[in-house]
């Protein structure tokens, strides 16, 4: 359900909850982060056999932990995941982009993850070793970065075999419209090379809590943020550049069906929870 305001208020009255509780979430990263987690990090850093590994686990449970606290501080703010999202191994995962949170959120979900990371990122002192030792690429495959890149692709069969996913925003960007964008062909070339099932996800409602071009997360409305699985495209091992483009049409069409029935279901009420989890 799109956003229901909790009270008709506007400047200060609006402002003060959604400014205490994005401090609060940003005391999450940063406190959160050295009183429980940098140990842990640092720990697999210097002994785990399996450094990458570790480093996606632990990952995984920092952000599980944000999307916990938000649950606590806005109990309005209902997030459902589909069981069957959860089942899903050894896929390159493509959805749509709608806000930073939809990354983090499918970091949360899955143990064993990769993702695309913009190449600045990598220059962060400390963060950007983090990325490294997660298994995450840089977006942009040249530059200083391509060592990472190459190295990452060349272990991307195994990953992928050992349960991993691989998960990509075709769009390349947040929508700030949420009309979906033009899709990149690169997950598909990805899940061509290394015969992969390509998981066609469905993210609704992220942008309703935190908004692209907005500092606070908007926290006085009532919203249903929801995670789906839409289909599973089987590749074949024969495929041509044509099929590359007939298998990104198709993940497309799928989730551009998606949105629009979600809008209608929106109009008509809401979602039915049947099939759906908390994170």
């Amino acid at each position: 359900m799109k956003e229901t305001n909790l009270q008709s208020v506007a400047g200060p009255a609006r402002i003060l909850p959604d400014l205490l509780i994005t401090l609060m979430l940003w005391l999450y990263f940063t406190a959160g982060f050295l009183l429980f987690f940098a140990v842990f990090y640092l720990a697999a850093l210097l002994f785990s056999k399996q450094r990458e590994t570790a480093f996606q686990k632990l990952n995984q449970l920092f952000f599980k932990g944000l999307f916990r606290l938000m649950r606590m501080l806005m109990p309005w703010r209902t997030l459902l995941v589909q069981t069957k999202v959860k089942t899903v191994r050894s896929a390159v995962i493509v959805c749509n982009h709608l806000s930073y949170l939809d990354p983090l959120l499918l970091m949360a979900l899955f143990p064993r993850h990769k993702t695309i990371v913009k190449s600045s990122l990598f220059s962060i002192p400390i963060f950007g070793q983090m990325l490294v030792c997660s298994g995450y690429m840089p977006s942009d495959a040249g530059g200083k970065h391509t060592d990472i890149l190459v190295r990452q692709m060349d272990s991307m069969n195994a990953f992928l075999a050992a349960g991993g996913n691989l998960f990509i925003f075709p769009e390349g960007t947040r929508s700030r419209s949420g009309r979906l964008g033009n899709f990149n062909k690169g997950a598909f070339k990805i899940a061509k090379k290394q015969r992969a099932p390509i998981a066609v996800f469905y993210i609704d409602n992220t942008d309703t809590l935190f908004q692209p071009g907005r500092f606070l997360f908007n926290t006085c409305g009532r919203t249903t943020i929801t995670v789906e699985l839409l289909d599973l495209i089987l590749p074949d091992s024969e495929h041509t550049s044509a099929s590359v483009s007939q298998m990104m049409d198709t993940a497309r069409n799928l989730i551009e069906t998606r949105r629009q029935s979600r809008a209608t279901e929106q109009a008509l009420g809401g979602l039915a929870r049947e099939g759906y989890q908390s994170l």
